[in-house]
């Protein structure tokens, strides 16, 4: 019987073990497929706090591993497959083993929607990005594109437009799922430059990207467009297969939570991305880590 577990090792589920090792809970982090999350795939963080220098996204998730560890908490790389949040104790199911819990912290984040291209992952924080407020200003002064045609898409475009001299905004349609005052925000900004009816048909570059092969999927016409970065702005997948059934779901499959990280369900806990639409930063996300350790810790005490 464990005291608590956690569910995902991105910087919510981390900055959780930190702070429920140190409070001697002696937390078991199951670090899921990808352990670290988007950070892993994030080159220079510069808005990392008390880091002047910056810091590599995967040096900053080996930095809070390492400091969950020294605290006592446990890394097991297994992927959660299905949990029983029904009964209590709570179960835990991974491929190779099933754990009881008196508690738990969903922390499971979310993965961006890709485009699916070839050598797509092998380019992503080499030119492909899918945040503009982390990655925007390695840009400045040189041009970019942004895909996507809803509220996210007009959003990055214009704070593209505080560094880059022109934004690009590709969109599959005519029509835009974006809201009118979003949409008119983007039209109004002499920077930004609507591309219609037109997809990204291949990554251009080796090591780095250096341009795009776009097409038309009106006319068919293809042509290349050399371009120094792209910012993908298509959605988030929130990781909330394994709770079908157990939680309600809502807005693509977000947890929606109850003051800050409480669910329905009294022990259970969430933080991070997978409930977090909006604002999808790392500090955010460590953030409601801590909150959510905080009230797991006060929940095993009562």
């Amino acid at each position: 019987m464990e005291k608590l577990i956690i569910i995902g090792s991105g910087p919510a589920g981390l900055t959780a073990a930190i702070y429920s090792a140190r409070a001697k809970l002696n937390p078991i982090v199951l670090e899921g497929k990808e352990p670290g999350g988007q950070l892993t795939t994030t080159t220079l963080v510069e808005n990392w706090p008390g880091d002047e220098a910056g810091v590599m996204g995967p040096q900053l998730v080996l930095n809070m591993r390492k400091q969950a560890q020294k605290f006592g908490a446990k890394m097991v790389t297994s992927m959660v497959i299905g949990v029983d949040l029904k009964n209590k104790p709570f179960k835990v199911m991974t491929k190779d083993q099933t754990y009881e819990t008196e508690s738990l912290i969903i922390a499971s984040g979310a993965r961006a929607r890709m485009l699916n291209l070839p050598r797509e992952t092998e380019l992503v924080g080499r030119g492909v990005h899918t945040c503009a407020t982390c990655d925007g200003a390695f840009y400045r002064d040189k041009e970019v594109i942004i895909v996507g045609g809803g509220d996210a898409a007009m959003e990055e475009a214009t704070f593209l437009t505080k560094f880059a001299t022109k934004v690009y905004l590709i969109n599959r349609t005519e029509a835009f799922k974006a809201s009118k005052p979003m949409l008119e925000r983007a039209e109004k900004n002499e920077k930004i430059e609507f591309i219609l009816n037109t997809e990204i048909k291949e990554y251009l570059g080796d090591q780095k990207l250096t341009g795009v092969k776009l097409i038309n999927n009106q006319t068919n016409e293809e042509k290349s467009m050399k371009i120094d970065g792209l910012f993908l702005a298509i959605g988030h997948t929130p990781n909330t297969e394994f709770l079908q059934g157990q939680l309600d779901l809502v807005k693509h499959g977000y947890i929606e939570p109850k003051n800050n990280v409480f669910t329905d369900i009294e022990g259970v806990f969430v933080a991070g991305d997978v409930a977090d639409w909006r604002y999808r930063q790392a500090i955010t996300a460590a953030g409601l880590g801590c909150m959510a350790a905080l009230e797991a810790e006060k929940y095993l005490a009562e």
